[in-house]
């Protein structure tokens, strides 16, 4: 193979993967659009921010998913760990912002 076909090969994988790179992104915010409403039910109906049955539920979930997709199981559940423990930071930020909302309108 030529160095041009190499270079060629490697741009081609490279546009793919910044192109997983921005949907990955998007389905990010996307997830963190939806989290936030469960956020703001949490904080209405004064519910503890986290859920750990939910949490070991969607860590076995995305374990499953993984194997399933042959990735590493253990960086599944690092992955989804992250994203979880920020998911609480956002909760438990709305919960504070909405007991600072109530407390001024009182």
């Amino acid at each position: 193979m030529t160095d041009p076909e190499i270079k060629a090969r490697l741009s081609g994988y490279r546009q793919s993967i910044d192109n997983i790179d921005a949907a990955l992104v998007h389905m990010l915010a996307e997830r963190f659009r939806c989290t936030k409403e469960v956020g703001v039910l949490k904080a209405t109906y004064n519910l503890p921010p986290a859920d750990t049955a939910r949490e070991e539920y969607q860590i076995a979930r995305l374990r499953q998913l993984a194997e399933d997709a042959h990735l590493d199981p253990d960086f599944a559940e690092k992955f989804l760990n992250f994203v979880i423990k920020e998911v609480i930071r956002h909760h438990e930020q709305i919960a504070a912002d909405h007991a600072e909302q109530g407390a001024v309108a009182k």
